[in-house]
């Protein structure tokens, strides 16, 4: 009798029943796979809103303009026209209504500027240039009353050359913005025989092609009398110093500061050069005043040039 095998009989049962299991498992396996993918997937953040426009810049003057802060009551201006035209204080504090200054010096109500508007027109009996200039007056009215540098001074202004014309080549003309000017007392004037009290400027500061370039006086012989020193033939100009700064057409401040055998000047607070040296010191023999505006360094015909003052303060 031939012994009956199981074995295959109950393999092939097995498989048949795994043969169904697996397939199923496999679909249970793969539907809880996919939901619980699913249900991980966080939600897509909702797209952010921008950010909110920063405040409007706020008005301090007015509503829509602003005023320069400039004391014109030691200031007399002037003008390229007539022989040519002066204004002193008081008609001076009255620049806005007056309608000779109106073309020439005015306010730029957008930026807080008084603005000073030259061309090539009526010059002073020692230039040939012309000029919307601030004289300085110690004494409102009055140019007798002046200062010497043992007494100092200093002046300080922030400013912009925002136009100016150009020559052939096309290269900006210069324009003075600031000086300190020389007077001969009248006793100084009868002794060397002079028929005014011009003196040399021992300080012109130029805005020159975007930069600002200063030239002082040096004495061409120290062994000058007393008398010889006095006379504008004696002084000569020295090779001037340009600062390395660029200022373009942007704003800038200058600050001058005059005292015994010193003059000091500084651009921007961070640059200066500085004159101590003998001409210094023979400088003490005269007076001085400080001026400052638009001294358009050229005749040449359409050339004109825009100043503009947004601060200038003076003390001694």
């Amino acid at each position: 009798m031939k012994k009956r095998s199981y074995r295959n009989k109950n393999h092939s049962g097995l498989g048949i029943a795994l043969g169904g299991f697996i397939p199923l498992l496999w679909v249970v396996i793969l539907s809880i796979g996919c939901s619980v993918t699913e249900s991980e997937i966080a939600p897509k953040p909702e797209k952010e809103d921008p950010p909110p426009p920063p405040p409007p810049v706020q008005k301090v003057e007015g509503v829509d303009y602003f005023l320069p802060h400039i004391d014109l009551n030691h200031w007399k201006v002037t003008l390229p026209v007539g022989r040519p035209t002066e204004v002193e204080p008081p008609e001076i504090l009255d620049y806005a209504n007056m309608e000779v200054l109106q073309e020439f010096m005015y306010n730029d109500s957008t930026d807080g500027s008084l603005v000073f508007y030259t061309y090539p027109g009526s010059s002073t009996a020692n230039s040939s240039y012309s000029r919307t200039e601030l004289r300085e007056q110690m004494e409102p009215g009055s140019n007798k009353i002046n200062w010497t540098f043992a007494q100092g001074g200093s002046m300080k202004g922030t400013l912009s050359v925002p136009e100016i014309s150009t020559d052939a080549s096309g290269k900006a003309h210069r324009v003075i913005i600031m000086q300190i000017h020389g007077r001969l007392t009248d006793e100084q004037r009868d002794r060397i025989g002079e028929d005014d009290n011009n003196a040399p400027p021992v300080l012109k500061i130029y805005w020159t092609y975007g930069k600002v370039r200063v030239k002082t006086k040096q004495l061409k012989d120290l062994d000058a009398s007393d008398t010889e020193i006095l006379k504008v033939s004696s002084w000569t100009d020295d090779e001037g110093h340009t600062f390395a700064e660029e200022v373009g057409t942007d704003k800038f401040t200058l600050e001058i500061k005059a005292s015994e055998g010193r003059m000091e000047v500084i651009l921007n607070d961070s640059e200066k050069v500085v004159y101590d040296d003998i001409h210094m010191q023979k400088w003490g023999v005269f007076e001085n005043y400080f001026k400052a505006g638009n001294y358009l360094a050229t005749k040449d015909e359409g050339a004109f040039s825009k100043v503009k003052y947004y601060s200038l303060e003076v003390s001694h």
